[in-house]
């Protein structure tokens, strides 16, 4: 008496089978391909956020910007073995097939360097852009130029070349989350990058200019200055890179995705937790 009663133990049921149904079941998946949530109540919405595009032009404009940077370099060291050869020519003959490979090497480097110079230009005004958006997302504020102003202030020439350091620097500001009160005041790297940028643009005047010129001497001097042109067009590249980067990593850090779940496995020197004393009338 008093004792509790033994449970009965569940007798096993012998395997039938797989499940099988009369008519076809009206429950289960839909026939569809699987696509983002875009509209079903009590979960978040499925479209894409200004800061998820902002990662991925990250990735694809980094890697585009340090190859054209590296190109740049090569090109200017052709315009380099290019001018060693003019000043070789003054007092001796040049061997035909010296000069032919050095020309090759020059015409391909240049019209490589300047055909793809279009992408990372392309990819940094699209950055550009949607660095606004996802600034503005997190700072809560609309973006203090309009779109087409900004688009007008990078691309027209020689108003480029003043206009494109306060959008840059409102970038920065709004990165930073300061508020629209304090006045935008831009880093070093944002001053090194403007000055790489005006110093870029007015060597590529210099040398259509230049090459109006005739003479030996003009011939030189334009190699001189196309060789300097490509080596601010790779200091350009490698800046930019840097504070795509810096900004990038300020607005939308690492995705959850790619982030290392840790388990904890053992804690040393820890105090003993706090138990609760356990009731004797308790049933164990």
């Amino acid at each position: 008496p008093g004792a509790l009663p033994q449970r009965r133990k569940p007798v096993a049921e012998r395997y039938s089978g797989p499940p099988s149904y009369p008519v076809p079941p009206r429950w289960g998946f839909p026939n569809l391909v699987w696509r983002r949530p875009t509209a079903v109540p009590g979960t978040a919405s499925g479209e894409v956020t200004a800061g998820e595009r902002l990662r991925v032009i990250t990735r694809s404009l980094l890697p585009v910007l340090w190859t054209f940077a590296a190109l740049a370099v090569v090109a200017s060291a052709a315009e380099i073995w290019r001018y060693v050869l003019l000043v070789q020519s003054r007092d001796s003959a040049l061997s035909t097939s010296v000069v032919s490979i050095s020309d090759t090497f020059v015409i391909t480097a240049g019209l490589l360097t300047t055909i793809l110079s279009l992408l990372p230009a392309g990819l940094t005004v699209w950055w550009l852009l949607v660095a606004r958006h996802a600034a503005a997302d997190v700072s809560g504020e609309t973006p203090p130029r309009r779109q087409r102003h900004v688009l007008a202030f990078v691309l027209v020439p020689v108003v480029n070349l003043i206009m494109v350091l306060p959008v840059v620097a409102e970038l920065e500001h709004a990165v930073l989350r300061r508020t629209r009160e304090t006045r935008p005041k831009p880093s070093r790297l944002v001053l090194i990058w403007w000055g790489v940028w005006a110093l870029n643009w007015l060597l590529l005047t210099l040398v259509i200019v230049w090459r109006f010129r005739d003479g030996v001497q003009a011939l030189a001097d334009g190699v001189v200055l196309v060789a300097l042109t490509d080596l601010a067009a790779a200091g350009l590249a490698v800046v930019t890179a840097l504070l795509v980067k810096r900004m990038s990593g300020l607005l939308a850090p690492v995705e959850e995705k790619r982030l290392r779940l840790l388990r904890v496995l053992k804690v040393d020197g820890a105090p003993d937790p706090e138990r609760r004393e356990r009731p004797a009338s308790s049933v164990r």
